[in-house]
């Protein structure tokens, strides 16, 4: 699927919350960040995950399977990203037969949008 003209959710976000884990946890590496890029491919780093996105896009939101690595473990699963009327994201994550956690972004004040 192709990226549609306007989209708003292209670039690097800043993941500033989650339903299951604290902030400490979020950011137990490097920063919590989710990147969604125009080619179909996009990257998610939180608590000790970091995994590769491929992406599908609609207008204000994003659909993506996901794989990586967490505490150096194989992990797979799948979420989306949601524009919202604030200018934030909510971004649905699951874990393949696993965790389902609500995470919530901002715009890395560096990103701009496509």
């Amino acid at each position: 699927m192709t990226v549609p003209a306007g989209c708003k959710l292209i670039g690097r976000w800043r993941i500033v919350e989650a339903d299951l884990w604290d902030r400490d946890h979020l950011d137990l590496v490097d920063p919590a960040t989710i990147t969604i890029e125009a080619g179909n491919h996009g990257e998610i780093a939180f608590g000790a995950l970091q995994a590769g996105l491929d992406l599908g896009y609609g207008p204000n939101m994003v659909f993506f399977t996901w794989a990586g690595f967490d505490e150096m473990d194989e992990v797979t699963g799948d979420g989306s990203a949601e524009l919202l009327d604030d200018g934030s994201i909510e971004i649905t994550f699951a874990y393949h037969n696993g965790d389902e956690a609500i995470l919530k972004a901002k715009r890395d004040t560096s990103s701009t949008a496509c």
